[in-house]
C-alpha cells in the first residue's frame, strides 16, 4: 500500500497535541500495527518517508517512540492512514486495533 500525497501532506500538519501524544506510543505498538496490515520494516519505510535503518534501529529498543517527534509521527501517520487506531494507556493497557469500515 502507498499513501496518498493527501496523506503525505497531512503527516506535517499534525498539531502539537497530536506530536505530543505520539511520543507515549511505543514501540511494541509500532510493531503491532505493522503486523496487523501485514507491512514489513520497508513498507512501513515507504509509506512513512523514514528510512529503514531508522525503522531499525528504533524498533531495536523497548519503550516509547525515540527519537525526533517527526519521525514518530510520520510512522504513527502512515499506519493510521491505513486504517489502524492507536488505543492509548486507559488502565486496560495500551495496544492497537483496525478502525470499523464504514
Amino acid at each position: 500500500m502507498r499513501l496518498l500525497p493527501a496523506a503525505r501532506y497531512a503527516i506535517l500538519k499534525i498539531s502539537m497535541e497530536r506530536r505530543l501524544s505520539i511520543l507515549k506510543i511505543s514501540i511494541r505498538q509500532i510493531k503491532a500495527a505493522r503486523a496487523l496490515v501485514a507491512w514489513s520494516q520497508e513498507d512501513l519505510a515507504q509509506n512513512s518517508g523514514v528510512s529503514i535503518p531508522t525503522i531499525r534501529r528504533l524498533e531495536a529498543r523497548d519503550g516509547e517512540i525515540g527519537g525526533r517527534q517527526e519521525t514518530g509521527a510520520k510512522l504513527v501517520a502512515a499506519l493510521e492512514a491505513v486504517g489502524v487506531e492507536f488505543i492509548p494507556e486507559n488502565g486496560g493497557g495500551a495496544g492497537v486495533r483496525l478502525k470499523k469500515s464504514r
